[in-house]
């Protein structure tokens, strides 16, 4: 059995096939001006049984998955956006469409307003990610950090400044830790501060944005994109915003060269650290 999608020119594209029993449903997802919205999630729950079948849209707003027949409830969300409800029907060897879908921002998702905001160490945590010997990752962080986010009157003018002491990483690992601080990688003696500034934010969707700054990290200064997403304002021992972002770094381009290879040419340690900002900032402290 099989079905056809269109393709972004409205032609049909190649036969989708699925199994016996099973149907499939697409949307089309656009955001409030009209545009492909990537990354939006569409969950059918069945109404009578606890299946649930999921999908992601792809960077053109298309979000396609293969369910048992019986009627489900869709929902369809995004970050920052509005949810979106649907009932249909999977039908055995059929294509389900729910065509072109608007999705409209969420008013209660506040922008913060212009002033400086402190980050608050005991509730923001800075990690990272490597792999090691292409089995696992090595989880990590860094435990003393300080910084502040200057809103702008346009918040795409805000600018974001965060010092990390580099001689606090902690691995769970002494001897691992103890080498990281070495010159063999932070060389914390020479180069104490990792010092990252920006003053560069862009709006992508709902709660996405791009942050664009520069680290100096080792001595050495490199353009970083930071990925975040915005999680709104609270109340609580004043006012406060959240947020989370991440960012993939190439040590060699912050002259950390150091290298242990295995048999068959396999590297202990890979060349790209994954950052992980989660952060809580505190207006005016």
């Amino acid at each position: 059995m099989f079905s056809r999608l269109r393709r972004r020119d409205g032609r049909q594209g190649e036969p989708v096939t699925f199994a016996a029993g099973a149907g499939l449903v697409s949307a089309r997802l656009r955001d409030e001006t009209g545009n492909p919205l990537a990354g939006a999630e569409m969950v059918l729950r069945h109404k009578r049984s606890p299946r649930v079948f999921r999908a992601v849209s792809d960077d053109y707003g298309l979000a396609v998955v293969t369910a048992a027949t019986g009627t489900y409830q869709v929902t369809i969300t995004a970050g920052g956006y509005r949810e979106l409800t649907h009932t249909v029907d999977v039908v055995s060897g059929d294509h389900t469409s729910l065509g072109d879908l608007e999705l409209h921002p969420d008013a209660s998702v506040r922008l913060p307003g212009p002033g400086r905001w402190v980050i608050d160490p005991d509730h923001t945590s800075i990690r990272f990610v490597a792999r090691h010997i292409g089995l696992s990752r090595v989880h990590g962080r860094f435990t003393r950090f300080h910084g502040s986010i200057t809103v702008g009157e346009r918040i795409e003018n805000s600018s974001i400044e965060v010092v990390i002491d580099a001689a606090s990483i902690d691995t769970a690992a002494e001897k691992r830790d103890e080498h990281l601080r070495s010159p063999d990688f932070l060389d914390v003696e020479r180069f104490p501060k990792i010092h990252f500034f920006s003053d560069r934010a862009q709006r992508v969707a709902g709660d996405r944005w791009q942050i664009d700054g520069t680290l100096n990290l080792r001595g050495a200064s490199r353009g970083v994109r930071l990925d975040a997403s915005y999680l709104g304002l609270r109340s609580w021992n004043g006012e406060r915003l959240g947020a989370v972002a991440k960012a993939e770094l190439h040590r060699e381009d912050f002259t950390i060269n150091w290298q242990q290879t295995l048999a068959k040419g396999l590297v202990v340690v890979g060349s790209t650290v994954e950052l992980r900002f989660d952060v809580q900032a505190v207006r005016g402290a």
